[in-house]
């Protein structure tokens, strides 16, 4: 019996060691996420990326997505409810990162629909129709016509300013910046330069909410 509670102490021990080795760990990648973002700001925040909210917001959100990526669809309508709660209190920018094979050539479309002041409706309605073009996890831009074609783009149009030099440099820049920031998957959220501490909307609307408080 005794052998028996010895074994169940030194488990226990074992298991809250680890709990907190882990604890601990977590701690430090998130201290040392906070201190790579702040020493690269201009890495993170490029004023000619596509922008949502008022510009002058006192919170900024920055969020590197991939059109492809099924969290980012997800999270898009939760992101722009958290703005309309606090209206014009929240900036929201959006830096490509086309992980996702085949999504360069798609996220090349959504900037030249941006050239005609269609980004939003086009990440919406490539965000609303992404299975259709999505397939096994890879993206199809001879897919997307459809998509955008009832948008009332000037596709001719679309699919010169697609094969952009500009373009593929904006996206080459958004991908060397989001290596900077050691961003690795999308989406990924910064709030006035802070990333959050562990992924999920909580931990977003968490670290919104203390920006509020602390730009009052």
């Amino acid at each position: 019996m005794k052998q028996k509670n010895l074994f169940i102490a030194v488990a226990a021990l074992l298991v809250l060691a680890f709990a907190g080795g882990s604890y601990f760990y977590k701690q430090q990648q998130a201290e040392a996420a906070a201190q790579l973002a702040k020493q690269n700001m201009a890495s993170l925040v490029r004023a000619d990326a596509p922008s949502f909210g008022n510009p002058d917001a006192p919170v900024h959100i920055v969020e590197f997505f991939d059109p492809a990526c099924g969290t980012c669809r997800e999270f898009y309508p939760l992101v722009k409810a958290l703005m309309a709660t606090h209206p014009g209190k929240i900036k929201l920018s959006m830096r490509y990162a086309p992980f996702h094979p085949g999504s360069e050539p798609v996220v090349k479309a959504l900037e030249a629909a941006r050239q005609q002041g269609k980004f939003e409706p086009a990440l919406e309605a490539l965000f609303a129709a992404q299975n259709a073009w999505v397939i096994n996890h890879t993206s199809h831009v001879e897919l997307i016509g459809p998509v955008l074609e009832p948008l009332g783009l000037d596709m001719a149009r679309l699919q010169n300013d697609t094969n952009s030099p500009a373009i593929a440099a904006m996206i080459a820049r958004d991908l060397l910046d989001a290596k900077t920031m050691n961003v690795t998957m999308t989406p990924e959220y910064f709030v006035n330069g802070k990333p959050l501490p562990s992924f999920g909307f909580e931990q977003l609307r968490t670290l919104v909410n203390e920006a509020l408080v602390n730009a009052k």
